[in-house]
């Protein structure tokens, strides 16, 4: 009887060991501004990087501004119908984008606050840009046609499309007693906007170098800085340490990212792919090639934009990244998804960061 006891309780400390629910505890935790969503739109890129203003803003400052995502996919779109219309339709048209497109907007056309530009018109309360860019693509597709003489006005065609779903421009405002110009609220904010760059890892490119990279939402042409796989986990890493967040590119195509469950990991065994969403299981070791091979063979595609704030730890020591979604905050962990070491590895695209918070070899190593 005895030696059954010892078994059973042998069993049950053997499976607890084995399987065992995630328990998270905070390493780090980033001030940043609330969790939101975009909505029916494909803005992701400027939800991502209006949330990492807004928290250098408040690294900067203490002060916390709810910045305008729209206003930068305002004076985004005009530059995505140029590159479609002056490539004659050999380029792509869509929502997509990426970090810099909003430091780029930023630098030329300055920011608002939310409460000035909010992107909403009439009685709407939620982001839907599909009939907005249907009748954007009906527009630019004839222009696109070289046989033909193109005519000046589809410019302002693309304007009045944008100004009747979102809200004209705006000029001059005023925030909190103050008025302002967007690019005067910019410099009220004390933001450097020359401060930030892009980092990421591939290894079709030389490593310290700056390369724009293929992806199709790379529409500006935008160039990254090239680091080896385990230098470019350190410098997120760094940063973090050191009170800076991080703006991501990533591949969330993956079964094994779920925002329902607020988990993004990398399996060692395929076979794990339903429990390790809710259970601690053996992850994959993530090498360079692999990462390049999954890059190449599009299973690692720039699919979505976020906002890395912080780090957790699992029971077993495990670190994730604390990941800010733009999904709403009704998924898992509040709108937040913990992210892997070995998914950060493999399925990071890129990180928007600012250039301070590298480590001094990489700052080195780029000539910065």
């Amino acid at each position: 009887m005895k030696r059954n006891i010892f078994s059973i309780a042998l069993l049950t400390f053997a499976f607890s060991a084995y399987s065992q629910k995630y328990e998270f505890q905070t390493v780090k935790d980033i001030e940043a501004t609330p969790v939101i969503s975009q909505g029916q739109t494909g803005t992701c890129w400027s939800f991502s990087s209006a949330s990492f203003l807004e928290a250098e803003i408040i690294r900067i400052s203490g002060k916390q501004i709810d910045l305008s995502e729209m206003y930068n996919v305002r004076h985004t779109y005009p530059k995505k119908a140029w590159n479609y219309v002056m490539r004659q339709g050999k380029a792509q048209f869509s929502e997509g984008g990426l970090n810099h497109d909003v430091i780029n907007s930023a630098q030329k056309f300055g920011i608002v606050p939310v409460s000035t530009y909010s992107g909403l018109v009439g009685n709407a309360t939620t982001f839907d840009h599909s009939k907005m860019v249907a009748e954007l693509e009906t527009l630019l597709k004839p222009y696109t046609d070289a046989s033909k003489k193109l005519d000046p006005k589809w410019k302002k065609e693309v304007s009045d499309i944008l100004d009747k779903h979102m809200g004209a421009d705006v000029s001059e405002f005023t925030f909190e007693g103050k008025k302002y110009t967007p690019k005067s609220f910019l410099e009220m904010t004390k933001l450097k906007l020359d401060d930030y760059l892009t980092i990421s890892s591939f290894t079709h490119e030389p490593f310290y170098k700056s390369f724009i990279l293929d992806v199709p939402d790379n529409f500006a042409y935008g160039s990254f800085y090239n680091l080896p796989l385990e230098e470019f986990i350190q410098n997120i890493d760094n940063a973090l340490d050191n009170g800076y967040t991080l703006a991501l590119d990533a591949d969330v195509s993956e079964a094994t990212f779920s925002a329902k469950n607020g988990i993004a990991v990398v399996p060692e065994n395929e076979a794990d792919n339903k429990t390790i969403l809710k259970e601690i299981k053996k992850e994959k070791n993530i090498t360079a090639e692999f990462r390049q091979q999954e890059f190449e063979n599009f299973n690692t595609t720039d699919d979505h934009l976020m906002h890395i704030v912080g780090k957790l730890k699992d029971q077993k020591g495990n670190i994730y990244y604390k990941v800010k979604n733009s999904w709403g905050t009704d998924n898992g962990n509040g709108g937040y998804v913990y992210m892997s070491v070995p998914y950060m590895k493999l399925k990071a695209i890129s990180v928007l960061v600012n250039k301070n918070a590298l480590t001094s070899k990489t700052k080195k190593e780029l000539g910065l």
